[in-house]
């Protein structure tokens, strides 16, 4: 089968932006007096917003409801993000020739769309065909309806797509939902299994590649 979509997660692998959350996440527990720790913030990584909220509320402990934990979170890694927008290596360029081959990209991610937004308009126009995010789910991630919902808005099969991701939580979404799925661990490791194929880095990522592998896993 062709390469009929690539779909993008974005914390981690896109973007650097979990220093950015973590910042935030010491600063929010902080406020209240709490304690939080490198352990707690790794434990966070590709969860859905508001999984994360009730976590830092418990084990801030923050007295606030998760919602507004999520509200506080986002004010702080959006302001951060607009200030310098932290590439990961590979990811404009990867993003540029798959475009070149007019092949749809879609993001999808736990962030919600104020931050989203906030790294699609440093791309040029039109770069992601479809977005998913967060805040347009009912399950986050490691439920595959983001993925599933990404692929149906471009109207295409979800085997039929390669799937980009940096955490376990995501990987598992992405492979609930029937994708492709490369992963690129960053803040926390992913272990290999023969449902994934492990890089290190975007800039390891050709077109060619990600039709390959599709093919591969097709005649599998």
């Amino acid at each position: 089968m062709p390469l009929a979509a690539v779909l993008f997660d974005m914390d981690g692998t896109l973007v650097d932006t979990e220093p950015y959350w973590i910042e935030a996440e010491y600063a929010i527990v902080s406020e209240f007096g709490g304690s939080w720790n490198d352990e707690h913030a790794h434990a966070l990584v590709g969860n859905a917003l508001i999984t994360s909220a009730e976590y830092i509320r418990v084990h801030g402990p923050v007295p606030l409801e998760p919602i507004e934990i999520v509200e506080r979170l986002l004010e702080r890694v959006v302001a951060a993000a607009q200030r310098a927008m932290p590439w990961r290596p590979g990811a404009v360029a990867l993003l540029a020739e798959l475009r070149s081959h007019e092949i749809p990209l879609a993001l999808v991610t736990m962030s919600y769309d104020s931050l989203a937004q906030t790294m699609i308009e440093q791309l040029p126009l039109g770069t992601f065909a479809a977005v998913v995010t967060g805040d347009q789910v009912l399950d986050g991630k490691p439920h595959p309806e983001a993925y599933l919902t990404a692929a149906a808005r471009l109207g295409v099969e979800p085997a039929d797509c390669v799937a980009i991701e940096d955490s376990p939580t995501g990987v598992a979404s992405a492979e609930a939902a029937g994708c492709v799925v490369i992963a690129i661990p960053h803040a926390v490791p992913i272990s290999a299994a023969s449902t994934r194929t492990l890089h290190a880095s975007l800039a390891d990522l050709t077109v060619a590649d990600l039709r390959a592998l599709v093919a591969v896993v097709a005649g599998s």
